[in-house]
């Protein structure tokens, strides 16, 4: 993967800097390692399941955190459990230690996570905060509050 320099985007752009730190962030992890497999699904229109294959994993080898929005699954296997003493013909089933990273969106948060299978699924809820919801405004609904006039005195302080 090339390198990008964010650099320009930094100086030029006010109060975009969290994105630019998003963009950065995202080039850096690294897409490219292929283990474990993973599916990440929607769900519904705010839900949505990350599924990760981690055969001969147990839920003891496993770690999820988040933290600042990133998703961090870590899979760590044991000393013992490598198969000394055993004698393959043929290893194909790949029981590596592992660190996956997943950016998260604003406001995903992760609700639940199961071990079954051999397949790990982690599901993830998009929670909008109530004054982020969109709302519908009647038309000739009348105002709540009365707006305040900047530098004009009202009736009431006329008198």
């Amino acid at each position: 993967m090339s390198n990008i320099d964010l650099t320009p985007l930094y100086r030029t752009v006010v109060g975009f800097d969290r994105l630019a730190s998003m963009i950065d962030q995202a080039s850096r992890l690294d897409g490219s390692q292929g283990y474990p497999p993973y599916n990440i699904e929607r769900v519904d229109d705010n839900a949505f399941a990350i599924e990760i294959a981690v055969a001969g994993f147990t839920e003891d080898d496993l770690e999820i955190e988040t933290k600042e929005g990133l998703l961090t699954v870590a899979g760590k296997r044991g000393e013992n459990e490598d198969g000394e003493g055993r004698n393959y013909l043929h290893r194909g089933i790949a029981q590596r230690s592992f660190i996956r990273r997943y950016q998260l969106a604003d406001h995903v948060i992760v609700t639940g996570a199961n071990l079954q299978h051999g397949v790990l699924r982690i599901d993830l809820v998009r929670e909008l905060p109530e004054e982020k919801k969109p709302r519908k405004i009647e038309i000739g609904a009348p105002a709540q509050t009365e707006p305040k006039l900047i530098g004009k005195k009202s009736a009431s302080n006329a008198a």
